[in-house]
């Protein structure tokens, strides 16, 4: 099932960028990356007007995970468990990275899934190359691919 992502603010050239697309290259389909344009205002007015623009490029029945601190974090193997549920579902799939300021409260509240990589703070045009990684790892997981290497610790 080809998955959506919808990630606030754009790759210039760079490292992050390059690590994205080396990952998404491998996701088997890759994501579909929507780059929605980082707002302007206080930082509660960036979270609203970023949000919005997130919502407003959810397809319809979307079922969307949000990228977000406080959201589970799952161990590898866990996350290719979820991935077959989420594809299970039949329905679009979307992931959601908010700008420097996080996501608004209105993303994380429509989301049927908050995810976390981690306790530790990510750029958030980091955090997309981190995804597409655990993507392509769980996508290996679920077809016995030896990428994973489940035996080491």
């Amino acid at each position: 099932m080809k998955a959506r992502l919808l990630a606030v603010g754009r790759f210039k050239s760079g490292a992050e960028g390059a690590l994205f697309a080396q990952y998404n290259a491998r996701l088997r389909p890759p994501l579909d990356l929507v780059e929605l344009p980082d707002a302007t205002g206080s930082p509660a007015e960036l979270r609203r007007r970023e949000g919005a623009s997130i919502l407003a490029a959810l397809p319809a029945n979307a079922l969307l995970v949000a990228l977000d601190l406080g959201g589970a974090a799952p161990s590898s193997e866990a996350l290719a468990a979820l991935t077959s549920r989420w594809e299970e579902a039949a329905r679009p799939l979307c992931f959601a990275i908010g700008g420097a300021e996080g996501l608004d409260e209105t993303v994380t509240r429509r989301a049927e899934h908050r995810l976390s990589l981690g306790p530790l703070t990510w750029p958030h045009l980091l955090v997309r190359a981190l995804l597409a990684e655990q993507l392509f790892r769980a996508q290996c997981i679920r077809t016995n691919h030896p990428y994973h290497r489940a035996w080491r610790p």
